[in-house]
């Protein structure tokens, strides 16, 4: 069988009709379409024919993350499921996040992480190739998530390029001017980007002190804080709540156990009276 979010390739597969029904010939053999290939996703287990083979064993699809990219080529012409015909030589990316499923007619190239970004600059008012109205002065970024490759307009010039910025598990950073949902930057305001992650600064962005490592701490250790302007401690908060909601059950407890107390100091002196 082929579990879910796996493949496997077979060699030399069965020929079958419009109802997915294997043909056989006179003689009750199967029909083989030689030298091609089947990929064959999740379902249940099934029968080799004789004449058909693995070609590749049950395995997993492949994972496409953010900032990366398959790049693809077409061995054989075939029109997609979205209607765009592909001929045999064409390159194309498949971009992530995103799982990969793949085609016999499909060959894998490489894998492209994303680790530069072009800074651009609108010289006067147009439309970019996104589609997007840019005013004179305005500035972005480019990355492979836009497009595989960017040819400069004569609206537009190239500033620079941007490398990413990778947090590990243990890292931080701290954006000063982070820009907005809206694209705008937000002056005077920071904001905190905790690893694992990957990202590009975006024009005007800077970093407070570089990438920062996080505080490990034991049982035995504590940070002493200090706030420089005002805010809402959520994570105070939270332990308030839970130093509240512990002493509440603590009073539970303790009122349980000196009831349990009394009424068992009170039904031996009961029995004590009786025996007197």
């Amino acid at each position: 069988m082929v579990p879910p979010r796996h493949y496997c390739v077979v060699l030399n597969p069965v020929a079958r009709d419009d109802d997915k029904q294997v043909l056989f010939d006179q003689s009750g053999q199967a029909k083989l379409r030689h030298a091609d290939l089947e990929i064959r996703l999740t379902q249940d287990p099934f029968p080799l024919y004789p004449g058909e083979e693995v070609q590749l064993d049950v395995t997993p699809l492949q994972i496409v993350y953010p900032d990366t990219a398959l790049r693809l080529q077409a061995l054989l012409d075939f029109e997609q499921e979205g209607g765009e015909k592909r001929v045999a030589g064409d390159e194309w990316l498949f971009e992530g996040p995103g799982t990969y499923i793949p085609r016999k007619e499909v060959a894998v190239l490489e894998t492209i992480k994303a680790t530069k970004a072009l800074h651009v600059r609108a010289v006067r008012a147009f439309k970019d190739a996104g589609g997007r109205d840019r005013r004179t002065g305005e500035e972005w970024l480019v990355t492979l998530a836009d497009r595989e490759a960017h040819i400069p307009s004569v609206s537009e010039e190239v500033v620079g390029v941007v490398d990413v910025t990778t947090l590990s598990s243990r890292q931080y950073c701290v954006i000063l001017d982070p820009v907005g949902s809206d694209g705008k930057p937000q002056l005077g305001q920071k904001r905190v980007v905790k690893g694992e992650r990957s990202f590009f600064l975006q024009p005007g962005e800077r970093l407070e002190r570089g990438i920062q490592d996080v505080y490990v701490l034991s049982e035995e250790e504590g940070l002493v804080l200090r706030a420089v302007e005002a805010f809402n401690d959520t994570e105070e908060v939270g332990q308030s709540i839970n130093q509240s909601i512990n002493q509440s059950i603590n009073q539970s407890i303790n009122q349980s156990i000196n009831q349990s107390i009394r009424h068992t100091v009170k039904h031996q002196r009961e029995v004590k009276n009786i025996n007197n």
